[in-house]
């Protein structure tokens, strides 16, 4: 009797480890699949691979409306299939050459395939991401059959407008430019030579103004990235100024002495004593 209740104890043991093992297996297995779609996938089991139709496809590639043309082609059986002119245009769909497959196992495998992470910016605005887990694929509802009514998705991130920007007037002192030698025209045909290049269009406006020697312009902030970095390279009369400063200090200061001069002329000349070498 004691052997009979140890082996009824251990049999009991076996089966809730049993049970605490299939419940473990479960969720490793979800998670084995995308976790944004894990679930959606038409996993085939034997009664519905038996029942749907083998064949041979040779996809060159293309949306996914060629596709179904392709499969149809194959099988010679039409395919009920829903697609919308948005997705069908957004995805080409890879090149495919699968032997004896069916409808299930071509679209699980293609589904699966098609995940891709996409960074994502968090707002229009905003310097930090996010990741998104894009994918596409054809699914149906209940047991697939060669009559199941499939519908293509396309799971992407929403795609937020870029705010339009409002144009701004901007000022630069061109002073230290034009000390350095340097002519308006210069300046300005390097910048419009600049936007040129990297195809910005339509140009900012931009306009000189003599009297305050400011450049003006107006423009959105983006597009001034480029203006600003051609007068940050560009040479300026920092030293040169300097110099002509002092130059200038000198000359007056000279000026001063023969005013000095010319009014106590007997300070300039030399002594007795100086004359005579003593």
């Amino acid at each position: 009797m004691k052997n009979t209740n140890n082996y009824k104890l251990m049999k009991k043991i076996i089966l809730i480890a049993a049970g605490l093992l299939t419940l473990t297996i479960a969720p490793a297995f979800s998670q084995g699949l995308p976790t944004r779609f894990a679930g959606r996938l038409v996993l085939q089991n034997e009664n519905s691979t038996n029942s749907l139709t083998k064949f041979n496809l040779d996809f060159p590639g293309g949306p996914p409306s060629e596709l179904v043309k392709a499969i149809e082609k194959a099988t010679g059986k039409p395919l009920n299939v829903i697609i919308s002119d948005e997705d069908n245009g957004a995805v080409n769909l890879p090149a495919l050459k699968l032997n004896n497959v069916d409808v299930v196992q071509l679209f699980d495998a293609l589904q699966l395939a098609s995940v891709k992470p996409v960074q994502v910016r968090n707002s229009p605005n905003s310097f930090t991401y996010s990741t998104f887990e894009s994918y596409y694929g054809f699914t149906t509802k209940g047991q697939p059959s060669d009559d199941s009514i499939w519908y293509f998705t396309y799971d992407k991130p929403a795609v937020s407008p870029e705010p339009a920007q409002t144009k701004v007037i901007h000022f630069y002192s061109m002073e230290r430019f034009l000390n350095r030698g340097l002519t308006v025209d210069d300046i300005t045909t390097a910048i419009q030579t600049g936007w040129k290049m990297a195809g910005i269009k339509p140009a900012p406006e931009m306009n000189y103004h003599k009297e305050t020697k400011m450049l003006i312009v107006y423009a959105e902030p983006d597009k001034l990235v480029s203006l600003e970095a051609a007068l940050s390279a560009l040479p300026t009369a920092s030293t040169d100024y300097n110099l002509q400063e002092m130059s200038e200090t000198i000359k007056m200061l000279r000026t001063q002495i023969q005013k000095l001069n010319a009014k106590f002329p007997s300070a300039n000349s030399n002594s007795p004593e100086e004359k005579s070498g003593k």
